[in-house]
């Protein structure tokens, strides 16, 4: 009989490719099958084994171009089930908006071992990278992750904007599309309309952009930006802990020189 082989579901981080954690590298450098996502870095695909099979997910904002969540799951447990060691490669944290939970429960049902790998998640990581601490002892002593996918007068969008409107900080994943609608909502539940916020896009890369505006005015300054892209609410994004300066010319990712 063939051994059941494994999935590791390892988070990648937020963009830049030295973020990805030391236990992450290893599984990614030991597979056999790799399932990558469309936001991973290429140098982090230059650590995969060259007789490792690569299959492309896709995912990138929005479904553009990906692969179907059920056709995801059934060639992780396909690969899993003839021996192979295989890698979900995810960005940013694997259980954080990443689908990474439905992936576990549908391998765990199939008698699959399934490890989790934790990365990075974009709202540690993008806030980190525009020197905005995500909590304060003043201005933020708590947080709420979202997702901002669904259309917020969508009945499939089920937040609770009261409750959210009375959060010290708020981080919106997915949210650029409809950035005016999540702000109205905010707002008409409660909300300042001069609370500081915050987009930043292409997070911890070169190419990072970082938007600062009311929020009553967010979705206007972010109008041209591109996805991904994360948005920070609340009074931490009007406290960076040191001048915002591009990525590319500071220290932070010429390349990356993997041991």
């Amino acid at each position: 009989m063939q051994p059941s082989g494994t999935v590791s579901l390892v988070g990648a981080g937020p963009g830049s490719p030295d973020l990805i954690t030391v236990r992450g590298l290893k599984r990614l450098r030991e597979a056999e099958v790799v399932v990558y996502d469309a936001l991973i870095h290429p140098e982090l695909l230059e650590q995969i084994h060259p007789e490792a099979e690569r299959v492309y997910a896709g995912k990138r904002g929005y479904c553009v171009g990906s692969t179907l969540q059920e056709t995801i799951c059934d060639v992780l447990a396909n690969r899993a089930g003839q021996g192979l060691r295989v890698v979900r490669l995810k960005g940013g944290d694997p259980c954080v908006f990443g689908r990474g939970g439905e992936e576990a429960e549908f391998l765990a049902e199939r008698g699959i071992e399934v490890e989790i790998v934790p990365g990075v998640t974009t709202a540690v990581g993008a806030c980190a990278a525009a020197n905005i601490p995500l909590t304060h002892r003043d201005a933020g002593q708590s947080v709420a992750l979202i997702t901002g996918h669904f259309d917020p007068e969508s009945p499939d969008c089920t937040h609770d904007w009261a409750a959210l409107a009375k959060m010290s900080t708020l981080v919106v994943y997915m949210g650029l599309r409809h950035l005016h609608a999540i702000a109205a909502k905010l707002i008409d539940a409660g909300l300042d309309p001069f609370t500081p916020a915050t987009v930043i896009a292409n997070a911890t890369l070169p190419s990072q952009i970082v938007v600062d505006s009311p929020l009553a005015l967010i979705a206007d300054a972010a109008r041209n930006l591109p996805a991904p892209a994360i948005l920070v609410i609340g009074e931490v994004a009007a406290k960076p802990q040191a001048p915002r300066v591009p990525l590319a010319a500071s220290r932070q990712h010429p390349g990356v020189a993997f041991a």
